[in-house]
């Protein structure tokens, strides 16, 4: 009996991204210092961060602006 072929499908190389490094552009999550999650527009990133607020009011969360380099802490 034969084994079945596993096919990879390789669409292209990701883009790799460098969590020590802040990005070039969009708006990103920052939590207790450390970058998180990328988001093309604030609203989408301050509303990931309010919904990780409310779940672990614990954390410090930012929202950092990689056009003017700025952050922003979520209360």
């Amino acid at each position: 009996m034969k084994k079945p072929v596993r096919v990879i499908d390789e669409s292209g190389p990701e883009k790799a991204t460098r969590a020590d490094r802040p990005p070039a552009e969009g708006f990103v999550v920052v939590v207790d210092g450390h970058f998180k999650s990328e988001f093309d527009t604030a609203e989408a990133a301050e509303a990931s961060g309010q919904k990780l607020k409310s779940t672990y009011p614990m954390l410090q969360i930012q929202i950092y602006d990689a056009a003017t380099k700025v952050r922003t802490l979520l209360a």
